[in-house]
């Protein structure tokens, strides 16, 4: 299946769009079918892969172009054993604040290593990968850095791949990545903040809530809140049996530990 249906239409509308970095007039990617790869193995035999789009790279190395007209389209492979004090990130679209205050507000990797360590998932794959937050050339999203990653993760032997968008623009990024991925036989879910752009993607499997650019695994410093959204996130990639997006219930329990006192 085609990663953008319409290639030429979106070619054109992307030629004539003023390069505003608000995004005003700026013509996402508008898909009508979506890719579905069953989950065939469960969540305690996985080898997870994480993609991450929040312009992360390891201080000394090369930082993301995010002046770019069209955007970087390379990617960074940064081995989980990486301390969140050695990452730097490229930001644009959204603002860094929360990830580097915790990490895994956008990049959720120590909590994955504890979903690892208590058996909820098999293994978090031992690299995980990370993107430019600001890439408005769809096109060369779907025809370069798409079929690239989805090759990384069949290396890696990864059995499914959870992409977090940090950016509006990056949802579509994570999108397009997740229906190459998916395309290529390894099932994904995007966890969104803007359903508006991933359904118009139509992203595999998504899930979505009322959260924050910048922190959408959860606000800074809650992993109660963090841990929710993936507990969740996981658990509800089993149950897809067609493509769509599905709400997820963490603002509702949120509130209700908030009401109690205990956040």
């Amino acid at each position: 299946m085609a990663t953008i249906e319409d290639l030429e239409k979106y070619s054109k509308r992307f030629a004539r769009w003023s390069g505003d970095e608000r995004l005003a007039g700026y013509p996402f990617v508008e898909n009508v079918n979506a890719p579905l790869t069953p989950l065939r193995r469960a969540l305690p035999m996985l080898n997870l892969g994480l993609i991450s789009t929040a312009g992360a790279y390891i201080d000394g190395t090369e930082a993301f172009d995010v002046d770019s007209r069209d955007g970087e389209f390379g990617f960074h492979e940064i081995p989980v054993e990486v301390e969140a004090d050695d990452l730097r990130f490229a930001a644009k679209g959204y603002d860094p604040k929360a990830v580097i205050e915790d990490r895994n507000s956008q990049i959720p990797v120590d909590r994955l290593l504890e979903y690892e360590a208590n058996v909820v998932i098999g293994h978090l794959n031992d690299v995980w990968w990370s993107t430019s937050s600001y890439i408005p050339n769809a096109a060369v999203v779907a025809d370069e850095l798409a079929p690239v990653l989805s090759e990384r993760l069949a290396r890696y032997e990864v059995h499914a791949a959870l992409i977090v968008p940090a950016s509006r623009l990056c949802h579509q990024t994570a999108a397009l990545i997740a229906r190459r991925i998916e395309s290529d036989g390894i099932p994904t879910i995007v966890i969104s903040v803007d359903r508006s752009v991933t359904d118009s993607v139509r992203a595999p499997r998504t899930v979505y809530y009322s959260g924050e650019l910048g922190s959408v695994v959860g606000p800074p410093n809650w992993p109660e809140f963090q841990r929710r959204v993936l507990d969740e996130t996981l658990r509800t990639m089993e149950t897809f049996d067609q493509p769509g997006s599905r709400k997820l219930a963490v603002e509702l329990q949120s509130r209700v530990e908030a009401a109690r006192g205990e956040r």
